[in-house]
C-alpha cells in the first residue's frame, strides 16, 4: 500500500465570534486540509490548523513545507511503514501543524485499510470522553452566560478559562464570577498563554485560591526560567505546559527542571506518533495529562477525541474537545455531537469522518 501523492486544500471558515486570548485573538478559521493518497484506492484526512503566534505556522508555510519537503520523502513508502513516515518528518525541524495533519492521515489510511477504527488501533480503552470548553476573554457577565449555554444545552460541565490579561484583576472577575454562577458542581482551570510575568501569576493564584481551581496552564513564559521555576514551586495546583512542552524532549527538560508538573497533549501538533511518545514518557515520569485542542475544527477534534479515548490516561480528565462550536460551519458530511457533556469518537474505519465536497469547494482558498 505505496503513499502515491500529497495532497492539500487551504479552507477558510468564519467563527461565529472574534476567539481571544492572551497569545492573539483569531477571527477565521483558515486551516489546511491534507489527504494521503494511496495506490490501493485508499485515502487518508486530516486536517493542520496554523497558529502563527504561537509555532509560526501559516495555511501557506504548511502548504509549501509539505510539498517541497515532505511529499517528495514520503511518497513511496508504504502507508504502513509508520516509522519510516516519521524519521522523514522528524529530520526536519519545526512545522507542528504540517507534520501532524500528515501523520494522522497514514494513520487515517492505516485504519481504513484494515476496516478498524484508529481509536481502537491506538488503544481502544473507551469510546469517548468528557469535554472541556474553553472560554475566551470577554467580560463576567458574557463569559457567564457562555458557560450557562454549554452546561444547558450540551451537558459541559468542565471549563478552561482564559486569563492573562493585565491588570490580573479583570481574570480574576471572570473566574470569581462563573465560581458564583455556575457553583462547585463545575471543574474550572485557567490558561495563561504565557501572558503574565511569575509575581503576577502567583499575584492572580492567591486571589483566586478559594476557586477550587484544578490546573494553572502556561501563566508566564517557560524562558522566564527562574521565574517559572520559582512560579512552580509555589503553586498547590498542577502547573500545565503546554506550548513549552511540544516534544519529548521538552516535556523532560521542564519536567526534571521543575518547572511543570503536568502536560498539555495536542494531537494537532504532535500527530498520533509522537503524541503517543508524550503520552508514554509523562505517564512514567508520573506527571498528569491534559488533552489539549488548538483551536480545531470537527476534523481535528475527531483526531482528538479518537487518541483520548484510546489511552486510560489520556481519558482521565475532561479532553479540549469543542472549540469547533464556535465555527460557523465545517467540512465534514456528519457533524460531531456533544451529548451529556461527551463526545464520542466516530465509529468508521480510520478516523470514521467523510468530508463533504460541496463544503470543501464553497471554503477553498485556492480556486
Amino acid at each position: 500500500m505505496k503513499i502515491t501523492g500529497i495532497e492539500t486544500v487551504p479552507f477558510a471558515i468564519p467563527y461565529t465570534k472574534p476567539l481571544r486570548f492572551a497569545s492573539g485573538e483569531v477571527h477565521t478559521a483558515e486551516h489546511v486540509l491534507v489527504r494521503v493518497h494511496t495506490d490501493a484506492g485508499v485515502t487518508g484526512v486530516a486536517e493542520a490548523p496554523p497558529r502563527p503566534f504561537t509555532y509560526g505556522e501559516t495555511q501557506e508555510s504548511i502548504t509549501a513545507v509539505i510539498g517541497k519537503v515532505f511529499a517528495p520523502g514520503v511518497v513511496g513508502l508504504s502507508a504502513l511503514d509508520r516509522e519510516a513516515v516519521h524519521a522523514v518528518l522528524h529530520r526536519t525541524v519545526g512545522n507542528p501543524a504540517a507534520k501532524s495533519a500528515l501523520d494522522m492521515a497514514v494513520w487515517d489510511v492505516i485504519g481504513k485499510s484494515l476496516g478498524v477504527p484508529v481509536t481502537t488501533l491506538l488503544g481502544g480503552y473507551t469510546d469517548r470522553m468528557r469535554v472541556s470548553h474553553m472560554l475566551g476573554f470577554a467580560e463576567p457577565t458574557r463569559v457567564v452566560a457562555e458557560a450557562e449555554l454549554m452546561r444547558d444545552q450540551y451537558g459541559i460541565t468542565t471549563f478552561k478559562v482564559k486569563v492573562g490579561r493585565r491588570p490580573p484583576a479583570l481574570d480574576i472577575a471572570v473566574c470569581r464570577a462563573l465560581r458564583e454562577a455556575l457553583g462547585d458542581e463545575v471543574e474550572l482551570y485557567v490558561d495563561g498563554n504565557r501572558g503574565w510575568t511569575a509575581a503576577e501569576a502567583a499575584q492572580a493564584l492567591r486571589a483566586m485560591d478559594g476557586l477550587g481551581l484544578t490546573l494553572a496552564e502556561e501563566l508566564c513564559p517557560a524562558d522566564d526560567v527562574l521565574g517559572r521555576r520559582w512560579l512552580v514551586e509555589r503553586t498547590r495546583i498542577p502547573f500545565v505546559a503546554d506550548e513549552s512542552a511540544t516534544t519529548p524532549a521538552e516535556v523532560t527538560r521542564e519536567v526534571l527542571a521543575g518547572s511543570a508538573t503536568a502536560v498539555s497533549v495536542k494531537t494537532a501538533r504532535t500527530g498520533f506518533t509522537v503524541s503517543q511518545r508524550v503520552l508514554f514518557l509523562c505517564e512514567g515520569l508520573g506527571v498528569d495529562v491534559v488533552l489539549g485542542n488548538q483551536i480545531d475544527g470537527q476534523i481535528g477534534t475527531a483526531c482528538a477525541v479518537a487518541f483520548g479515548a484510546a489511552h486510560r490516561s489520556a481519558s482521565r480528565r475532561a479532553g479540549e474537545l469543542s472549540n469547533f462550536l464556535d465555527m460557523s460551519d465545517d467540512l465534514l458530511t456528519e457533524p460531531l455531537r456533544i451529548e451529556n457533556g461527551t463526545l464520542r469518537a466516530p465509529r468508521g474505519p480510520g478516523l470514521g469522518i467523510e468530508i463533504d465536497p460541496e463544503k470543501l469547494a464553497r471554503y477553498r482558498q485556492d480556486h
